[in-house]
C-alpha cells in the first residue's frame, strides 16, 4: 500500500466541475472560456454555438447510446491524449437517451421496466467513475430540475439541482469539485454562477472561497490570483 504526500497537490489540478441550468443560459457557451485544448462529448448536439473555435467534438449517437458509450469508454484514454479539458455536454440528455433505448427493448416497446432504474444507477456510476479517474480537467453540464427537501424541523421546500435521477445525483455531486447553477441577471442580462448552496439551490465549491462568480471568471480560481499576488510581492 502506497502513501502519498499532499504537500505538492493543488486543489485546482484536474478539476471536476458541473454547471447546470435552464436551456439557453450559456452552459455550453462556457466551454469558450476553458484554457488549453478541449474535447467535447456532445450528448445533446448543442455545440453549434461553439462553431469556428479550435475545439474538437465527438457527436453522440442518440439512437444507439449504450453502444456509443461502450466504445467511448474503451477508447477514452486514447481519445483524450493531448487534451487539457474533456466536456460532457449534457448528462441530462444522456440519461434520457439511455432510458429511451431501454424502453424500446421492453416488452411493451414504449415503457421502461423496473430493472431499468437500477440498471441506470450502475451504468452511470461506472461511466462517470471511469471518466473522473482521467488526468484531465472535466466539465459536465446538465439541465436544471427541482427536488423536494425536508428539514429536520419538518419544513419542505423545492431546491434546484442538476437534472439527473436522484439515485445517482448525490454520488455524482459528491465526486465533483464545483457544482454551480448558471443564472441570468434579469436587469443586466449578465450570466453568473451560484457556487454556494442554500435551501433553494444546490451548489458547492471546494476549489476556492468564492460563493458566486461571473461566468467569464469561473475558471480563474482564487488560488491562481493569490499566487500571482505573492509573485508580485516577492519581486518587489
Amino acid at each position: 500500500m502506497k502513501v502519498n504526500s499532499l504537500k505538492t497537490v493543488k486543489r485546482t489540478d484536474n478539476w471536476r466541475i458541473c454547471l447546470y441550468g435552464d436551456s439557453g443560459v450559456g452552459k455550453t457557451s462556457a466551454v469558450k472560456l476553458l484554457k488549453g485544448k478541449t474535447l467535447i462529448f456532445a450528448f445533446d448536439n448543442s455545440t453549434k454555438v461553439l462553431g469556428g473555435l479550435d475545439i474538437d467534438v465527438i457527436d453522440f449517437d442518440q439512437l444507439n447510446p449504450v453502444q456509443n458509450i461502450k466504445e467511448f469508454m474503451l477508447e477514452v484514454k486514447e481519445l483524450t491524449k493531448g487534451y487539457d479539458n474533456l466536456v460532457l455536454d449534457n448528462i441530462s440528455a444522456l440519461e434520457k437517451a439511455w432510458f429511451t433505448e431501454q424502453a424500446k427493448k421492453s416488452k411493451s416497446g414504449i415503457r421502461n421496466e423496473l430493472q431499468d432504474y437500477s440498471g441506470w444507477t450502475n451504468y452511470f456510476l461506472r461511466f462517470i467513475s471511469a471518466v473522473y479517474i482521467l488526468p484531465i480537467n472535466i466539465l459536465v453540464t446538465a439541465w436544471a430540475d427541482e427536488q423536494k427537501v425536508t428539514t429536520l424541523t419538518g419544513q419542505t421546500f423545492n431546491q434546484y439541482v442538476p437534472e439527473i435521477r436522484s439515485s445517482v445525483r448525490n454520488t455524482f455531486m459528491g465526486l465533483t469539485d464545483i457544482v454551480g447553477r448558471v443564472v441570468i441577471n434579469p436587469k443586466t442580462h449578465g450570466r453568473g454562477v451560484i457556487l454556494e448552496g442554500d435551501d433553494s439551490v444546490f451548489a458547492k465549491n471546494r476549489l476556492d472561497q468564492r460563493t458566486v462568480a461571473p461566468i467569464e471568471e469561473l475558471f480563474n480560481f482564487e488560488t491562481e490570483k493569490t499566487n500571482k499576488k505573492e509573485e508580485k510581492v516577492g519581486n518587489k
